[in-house]
């Protein structure tokens, strides 16, 4: 790997290839001052999780897509002088019946040896790249990552690792392909979809926590539509509107990709859910599971 000295640190530049259920994300971080400073970033949407939701495996078609969207970051990563290449695989990689196709797809693309996450990892990994933002004395914190497949909730103090974790086999490709495909589903869908997720979310108590962030795209995205944090009822809004209105043009106003919007409604619906576990309005995270891989790949080399 690339390395320089700077005073008494090295510099470490680490990539991370993260394959989800809706997209395809790129990282390249190095350190600066012991911190994880992002360098470079691209996205692709390739769509796995609707794959698997209609045929419950990944086709060929779709592989080799994946596989060229790897190929494509593994390339941009080693032009940045990336000596270190990681490819994490999230919920696709636990709910495909051919998840071991993709993994040797996207081994044959990179030249890296894939490692599919555990829901619990994914969740911690996603906790620890939020709580590295923030600023101030240490708290506790509550970090919900919505993704395309599944959801997670962590919460532990924020200088170190959650103590307790929960992960939901819900995601927001996944709701929305189940109850809520289409523009403007109508009131009787979104109530529908909210009593499947406030179904799926019981029992789960989490800890008190003073304060609480969400990492993921729906949160960013929908961080461009709520003025202030993601509360319950700002999201609840939200959720009423696209289920009259069209998300397209509502996404459109605000900046928002069209497959993004065919996805926010669910986000919305399973971010509020969650809003009631933890007990508070989130704030959008900067960072989150990509950070917290490479905080840990770049640790691990310079203990090396």
């Amino acid at each position: 790997m690339t390395a320089e000295p700077v005073g008494t640190l090295r510099v470490m530049r680490i990539g991370i290839v993260d394959v989800g259920s809706n997209t395809m994300r790129l990282l390249v971080a190095e350190t600066e001052a012991g911190a994880v400073v992002p360098i470079h970033q691209d996205r692709l949407q390739v769509g796995l999780g609707a794959a698997i939701e209609q045929h419950g495996w990944i086709p060929d078609a779709k592989l080799a897509e994946a596989a060229d969207c790897a190929r494509q970051f593994a390339s941009q990563a080693r032009a940045l002088r990336c000596g270190d290449l990681r490819v994490v695989v999230t919920a696709p990689g636990r709910q495909s019946v051919n998840a071991d196709d993709l993994v040797i797809e996207l081994q044959r693309a990179t030249g890296a040896v894939p490692r599919v996450l555990s829901a619990e990892d994914e969740g911690r990994y996603a906790y620890l790249g939020a709580a590295a933002t923030l600023p101030g004395a240490p708290t506790t914190l509550a970090v919900c990552d919505v993704g395309g497949g599944s959801t997670e909730v962590a919460v532990g103090p924020s200088d170190g690792s959650p103590e307790w974790l929960a992960s939901v086999d819900i995601g927001s490709l996944r709701l929305t392909s189940r109850m809520l495909e289409g523009d403007a589903p109508g009131k009787g869908r979104v109530k529908a979809a909210r009593a499947e997720v406030a179904e799926l979310f019981a029992g789960l108590d989490a800890p008190p926590t003073a304060r609480a962030m969400s990492a993921g795209g729906s949160a960013r995205a929908l961080r461009r539509i709520v003025e202030g944090p993601l509360s319950g009822k700002a999201l609840d809004e939200v959720a009423d509107h696209l289920a009259k209105r069209s998300a397209v043009k509502l996404a459109a106003a605000h900046g928002i990709g069209d497959r993004r919007a065919a996805t926010l409604l669910a986000g919305a619906v399973i971010l509020a859910q969650a809003t009631r576990v933890v007990g508070l309005p989130f704030e959008v995270a900067r960072a989150g599971l990509r950070e917290g891989l490479a905080a840990e790949a770049i640790a691990e080399r310079l203990a090396a």
